[in-house]
């Protein structure tokens, strides 16, 4: 959460550079004793503005090592993206973690990644696994969420699936994201595409603009000031009751409410989810190359998977990973989201997004 706990899901520490401390290994003094340079004492993490540890957490590693990691908080994934591809060969850091799997094809065919294997792969399902210069770290589902307390005062039952969210009780009730601007934006376009096929996705979104679903360019302006569920929404007096965010969402309504209930007070509506996968890589150019497979190596750690689900509110990747009880309390477990195979998405992402754009924005 970046700003205030209260205004739950934003997912993120502070905005901007940010000072922490991680792991390094042998091979990066090694390294250095070989070129007769200094030992490097930093390597930077770009990210979009969601990335999150503990300190407690990070700290075991600067015992270790004494390498900080430098996090640059790049704006949303998209965004962040986009920067590293006009940076390809001088990046602005060594690692970049959060390009999901909307926009993979983008950021490896423009060549941004060095490939490499992270100790303790292993660990990690092959599913998960989509191209070898990256590597999982978390997963999570984009799904519309709900305030539950609007449904109930309007004695409306909340949408469940993407065809409830077109029809006339749902009108004026919903917010998204700009698919070209914010991965959950993207992600939400695409569930679409898969569950109405190619044929059938424009049709489906000509029927929710007919029904006033309104766009904003990212998800921190959806969910903290759109959305009427959000305490942030309370704040900024959101008047949308149903919002595109993430199956994990309750459980940080909960973890941040004061006092806490005993049930979350936004829901998900099942039936309108897509699978997400978020990866980090090495970037090209990296000038502590080193030290970047070094912090790959401690994402994919128990230690940082364990920690990952109330810091950054998504779902671990390795098989050993262990989910803190108010993610299994009051998290939601998607039985079938959508999806669209990596290869299909790189085909067609562009010209995806610029029919929506003619067909939402215009």
């Amino acid at each position: 959460m970046h700003t205030k706990k209260a205004a739950a899901v934003a997912l993120a520490a502070a905005l901007g550079v940010t000072g922490l401390a991680a792991c390094s290994t042998e091979d990066a003094r090694e390294a250095a004793g070989k070129t007769g340079a200094p030992a490097p004492k930093t390597v930077t993490l770009v990210s979009h503005d969601s990335f999150n540890a503990s300190k407690e957490v990070l700290a075991e590693f600067t015992k270790q090592t004494g390498l900080t990691v430098k996090v640059l908080k790049a704006g949303d994934a998209g965004e962040a993206v986009n920067k590293e591809i006009l940076t390809k060969g001088s990046p602005q850091g060594d690692v970049f973690f959060g390009v999901d799997n909307t926009l993979l094809s983008r950021a490896v065919d423009n060549g941004i990644f060095v490939t490499y294997e992270a100790k303790g792969a292993d660990r990690i399902p092959d599913t998960f696994k989509l191209d070898e210069r990256v590597t999982p770290i978390d997963t999570g589902d984009i799904c519309v969420n709900y305030d539950k307390k609007y449904f109930a005062d309007k004695k409306l039952a909340p949408p469940q699936t993407f065809d409830d969210l077109a029809k006339p009780e749902y009108k004026d009730l919903l917010v998204v994201e700009n698919p070209e601007r914010s991965s959950p934006g993207l992600g939400f376009l695409l569930g679409t595409v898969a569950k109405y096929g190619d044929e059938g996705w424009q049709d489906y979104w000509k029927k929710l603009k007919a029904n006033g679903v309104r766009t904003v360019d990212s998800w921190e302006l959806a969910y903290n000031q759109e959305f009427s569920g959000s305490a942030g929404g309370k704040e900024a007096k959101g008047d949308r009751p149903l919002v595109v965010s993430y199956a994990s969402s309750p459980p940080v309504e909960v973890l941040y409410a004061d006092p806490q209930p005993k049930e979350a007070p936004t829901g998900v509506s099942t039936g309108t989810c897509f699978r997400q996968i978020e990866f980090a890589g090495l970037l090209e150019g990296a000038k502590n190359p080193e030290g970047g497979k070094a912090l790959i190596d401690f994402l994919v750690s128990k230690k940082f998977q364990d920690d990952m689900p109330l810091q950054m509110f998504v779902n671990p990747v390795a098989k050993d990973a262990t989910l803190p009880e108010l993610f299994t309390k009051h998290g939601v477990v998607i039985g079938k989201p959508e999806t669209v195979a990596p290869e299909k998405i790189a085909a067609n992402r562009e010209a995806w997004i610029q029919q929506w754009s003619s067909l939402v924005l215009k």
